[in-house]
């Protein structure tokens, strides 16, 4: 079930809700059970086969963590701890990247491994490093004894199951066994009203359109020339952005309705100055995960400069690998490595110098940005791209410096049913012009990741007005007006 469906926004959330809140009136434990039923319902909704699959993730990470948390002899711990570890990575290896270590096999020693074609379970890749980071707080002995449902809806609560953020227990946990959350606060339910409507709005209305020229560029590189390509490009920039931070303003709001605060994942990355400012502005939750549960316990930055790099890199390399099971994944991860590495060496460097005159900040400032931009726009080709070779097909559709007027099949794309309208309504020659819409799009498109406030800044200055009411049911009524078909969220596929 995707947030953007009629079934979730017009039946499963508001039965969801009032159900929740009438059993917490009349039983200390039943609004958990209903929310988590809820929860696998919905998680189930896609395929019923996928339910065996958390189940057993949830019933062994349950079991492991008890006994962590009981176990007194450190070596036994230790051990147990390697045990759940190897046991939640080795699932995800087999479900997400057995054929892909096959495949790889095969291409390097000519070998003919029969590849399982296996069906991916939706979130492995969410819920295991959450239940990895679970056991491994056990281990560190900062869990406290929860109960089983307590740790099922922890794992299972359905605004933040798909795709994420990947939250801690000590996020999430405490705000669910709180009894002042568990009446409803109706400031809480407008504020999560606003923000799944901008969510929604994101989501429908900005990442599909962008999506639908994306994949239309994608479907036929060949026929583009370089000014529709590098559209294409930014397109994706833009695609990418919309559609993972609208799931993730969509959650914040989902939480909000339920009284549950959830972590912010984004703080307007496009907006970065640097490399490193993009990473902590980025996927905030993924990023936080890397850094304590691998970076750190790689050594960190205490073995000096070299091995501080090794390990940034790493960290690079496996969020390329965690994102998907191809080559262009890799290969997106080590640039960004690549980049990062040099950025901190340079941030190093400029810090270690002395009397640095504070003129020109405004344009070291702008010429960072410009240049993080650039290079985030050309990595996320690899991104998008099936394959390294179609990345590559698309890069030398830009350096080609082939400029046309733009493909009128990727202008018709913005010609949307508001554009229509609008050109009804204006009668005039201008409105009747395809690219004018691409432009506007584009346009507002740049202006919204740049210099308009983002959820966690809306939300931090929200007041229950009345202009609040009319952009919530605005947003909400375009977007549900809007679903032509329900369009899957790039990051389910991770």
């Amino acid at each position: 079930m995707l947030f953007n469906s009629y079934i979730f926004i017009l039946a499963f959330l508001p039965l969801t809700i009032v159900v929740y809140f009438l059993l917490n009136k009349k039983s200390h434990n039943g609004g958990k059970v209903w929310l988590a039923a809820m929860s696998l319902l919905f998680y189930a909704y896609y395929n019923p086969w996928y339910l065996l699959i958390i189940a057993a993730s949830i019933g062994f990470n349950y079991l492991i963590g008890r006994i962590i948390t009981n176990e007194k002899r450190p070596s036994r711990r230790k051990v147990w701890l390697v045990l759940a570890v190897t046991a939640n990575l080795g699932s995800l290896f087999y479900y997400k990247y057995f054929d892909f270590f096959l495949e790889s096999i095969n291409l390097a020693t000519g070998s003919d491994f029969v590849l399982r074609r296996l069906l991916l379970p939706l979130a492995i890749s969410f819920f295991t490093f959450k239940q990895v980071a679970y056991i491994v707080d056990s281990y560190r002995g900062e869990v406290p004894p929860y109960r089983f449902i307590d740790y099922l809806l922890f794992v299972a609560f359905f605004p933040q199951l798909i795709v994420g953020p990947i939250l801690l227990h000590s996020e999430l946990l405490p705000q669910l066994l709180d009894p002042a959350k568990k009446k409803p606060d109706y400031e809480n339910i407008a504020k999560g009203l606003l923000a799944f409507a901008i969510g929604l709005a994101k989501k429908v209305l900005l990442a599909d359109l962008f999506g639908r020229a994306v994949d239309w560029a994608y479907g036929d590189i060949a026929a583009l020339d370089t000014t529709s390509a590098l559209l294409v490009m930014l397109f994706y920039t833009f695609q990418i952005y919309f559609d993972f931070s609208g799931y993730c303003d969509m959650a914040i709001g989902l939480g909000l309705m339920f009284n549950i605060e959830i972590a912010a994942n984004f703080d307007s990355p496009y907006r970065a100055t640097s490399i490193t400012d993009f990473w902590r502005r980025w996927h905030m939750t993924l990023t936080r995960f890397f850094r304590r549960y691998l970076y750190i316990p790689l050594g960190g930055n205490r073995r000096g400069a070299a091995r501080t790099c090794l390990h940034l890199f790493i960290v690079f390399l496996v969020s390329g690998l965690w994102h998907g099971a191809d080559f262009s994944f890799i290969l997106w991860g080590a640039l960004h490595g690549l980049f990062f590495v040099m950025t901190r060496l340079g941030e190093k460097k400029t810090a270690d110098t002395i009397g640095r005159p504070r003129h020109g900040r405004h344009i070291r400032a702008a010429v960072g940005w410009l240049t993080t931009f650039i290079f985030v726009n050309l990595t996320w080709i690899y991104f998008r791209a099936d394959s390294v070779a179609q990345a590559h097909q698309m890069f030398a559709k830009i350096l080609a410096f082939d400029f046309a007027p733009i493909n009128e099949g990727l202008t018709a794309i913005f010609y949307t049913p508001e554009a229509i309208l609008v050109n009804k309504v204006m009668g005039l020659a201008i409105f009747s012009d395809y690219r004018l819409y691409l432009w506007l799009a584009a346009a507002f498109a740049l202006f919204a990741v740049t210099g308009m406030k983002n959820i966690s800044e809306r939300l931090a200055a929200f007041k229950p007005k009345a202009i609040s009411a009319i952009v919530t049911t605005v947003l909400l009524a375009w977007s549900i007006l809007s679903f032509a078909e329900v369009s899957s969220f790039i990051y389910v596929g991770f």
